[in-house]
């Protein structure tokens, strides 16, 4: 099928679970910010997990399907219809041919992931469909989606039946306490490997999303930290869920379309499983930390992946109905 582009959206780019093992070629992961969401959203439409699908950030494009086509949206909660009808999210939805799908703000959260059965087809660029915002590589020519472009898709799984109007399941996913919009954020915080700030200096403050962040990092705005030592030093590797401490004093944390090296002090890590949550936070929101060890953030990692297994279960159940 092939989809038109009639509304871009704020930033609406293809995503999958990026491109590891580049990291020597300088070529970060990338991939989806949160992988969480975007995971659940193609399991829903019977795609495998790894499938190419849009992730959209605040505000949302608006897509016309000339086919029969099943979607799910996942992640923010984002203001959603088609044909006029309210749709809602973590759950399949079914789409007549000749559908209009508009996606307009997020009203919770900051990136919406959407779906659609047979997956986005693009180029793969070093095994990836992910778009390189500042590579300029993956997706649609390294870019955002705009008025005018043509979305490919694969072959469904499942045939999609003919309808007249939208059919929405009656069941859906329920994403906490992996996405949840009405708790307060807090992240899991492990040791950085540069000493030269206190151990609990980004625990004991709660800090600000400033309107800086993207998919590179979250930028936070708090008390400035002071150093105990300029740590001057040669580049060295850095990945997502990295937190620099710049020469301001504010911390930043690297999110999926991190660099792979960098010089400033890295002064703590974010455990793995909160990512996904961080991805969703918004200019202006809190976030607060915890300091945990190793084991403790590899325990958090293995209990999502089972709540993930136990979610993939259920739906294929679901839709094998």
């Amino acid at each position: 099928m092939r989809i038109e582009v009639g509304r871009g959206g704020l930033l609406t780019t293809v995503q999958d679970l990026g491109r590891p093992g580049h990291a020597w070629l300088g070529v970060g992961r990338g991939g989806v910010a949160d992988a969480y969401s975007a995971r659940v959203a193609n399991l829903l439409v019977g795609n495998r997990e790894d499938a190419a699908l849009l992730e959209i950030t605040l505000s949302g494009p608006a897509l016309h399907f000339p086919a029969a086509a099943r979607i799910a949206l996942c992640g923010a909660d984002i203001e959603a219809t088609a044909n006029d009808e309210a749709l809602p999210g973590w759950r399949p939805v079914e789409l007549p041919a000749g559908s209009t799908l508009s996606l307009g703000r997020c009203r919770r959260g900051a990136r919406a992931y959407l779906a659609i059965a047979g997956g986005v087809v693009v180029p793969r660029v070093l095994g990836s469909a992910a778009t390189d915002l500042r590579g300029g590589l993956g997706g649609l020519a390294g870019r955002a989606l705009r008025k005018g472009d043509a979305l490919e898709t694969g072959a469904p799984s499942r045939s999609v039946p003919a309808r007249h109007a939208p059919s929405i399941a009656a069941w859906s996913i329920n994403p906490s306490p992996d996405i949840d919009f009405h708790a307060s954020t807090v992240a899991g915080l492990l040791p950085g490997a540069d000493a030269c700030a206190p151990r609990d200096v980004l625990s004991r403050h709660a800090w600000q999303v400033d309107a800086g962040s993207d998919r590179q990092g979250l930028r936070l705005t708090g008390p400035a930290i002071a150093l105990s030592a300029p740590c001057r030093r040669p580049s060295e590797p850095v990945m997502p869920g990295t937190i620099q401490c710049p020469p301001d004093g504010q911390p930043i944390i690297l999110l999926a379309d991190a660099q792979t090296v960098g010089g400033y002090p890295r002064i703590g890590h974010v455990a793995q499983a909160d990512l996904p949550r961080l991805a969703q936070l918004r200019p202006g929101e809190t976030l607060c930390f915890h300091d945990i060890d190793a084991e403790e953030a590899v325990a958090l990692q293995r209990a999502q992946q089972a709540r993930l297994a136990r979610i993939e279960l259920a739906i294929q159940a679901r839709l094998a109905r």
